[in-house]
């Protein structure tokens, strides 16, 4: 089957959210018990680097997005890293593809820094974003609850070759 990875259009929303629906059910992509509604998500993140992964019918299979981790104008260039594929995408090497075009992505747009936060358990995420120049800088303990059971989440980071390099 063969993919392609395109621009976010506003007609994508619904399917973004119930591909982060999957990742909720599926417990090892975020703390986030509900999906926002489209037009909360779509204030959240930023609105360049938003990209669509489908299938060679059109299907939308995964997502990836930035979001500003700061509001102050000292980390313009810093973001944090979403990237989320439907059930029947995964396993399929199709996560790598859209951090590699994430990164270029960024980059484009004179980021400098992406960081990324994941828990432990979800091993896929960690090993795709190591690939790619991600490292693991901390880990936060028992950071918060999941259906009663204390998380810990992996802080990593990558920085640019590129941009923001003096």
């Amino acid at each position: 089957m063969n993919y392609e990875i395109r621009e976010m259009q506003p007609e994508d929303g619904a399917k973004v959210i119930e591909i982060f629906e999957e990742g909720i059910a599926g417990g090892n992509a975020t703390f986030d018990q509900t999906a926002p509604s489209w037009e909360a998500w779509d204030q959240k993140y930023f609105k360049i680097a938003r990209l669509i992964l489908e299938d060679e019918n059109e299907n939308v299979v995964g997502w990836a997005a930035l979001q500003p981790i700061s509001n102050r104008d000292c980390y313009k260039g810093v973001a944090e890293v979403s990237i989320y594929l439907s059930n029947v995408a995964q396993g399929k090497g199709l996560g790598a593809m859209l951090l590699q075009k994430l990164i270029l992505a960024s980059e484009e747009h004179g980021f400098w820094m992406l960081q990324a936060g994941i828990f432990p358990e979800n091993q896929p995420s960690l090993i795709i974003h190591q690939k790619f120049g991600f490292r693991i800088v901390g880990k936060r303990e028992k950071i918060a609850q999941m259906n009663g059971v204390w998380r810990d989440v992996l802080l990593l980071e990558r920085r640019s070759k590129t941009i923001g390099v003096s």
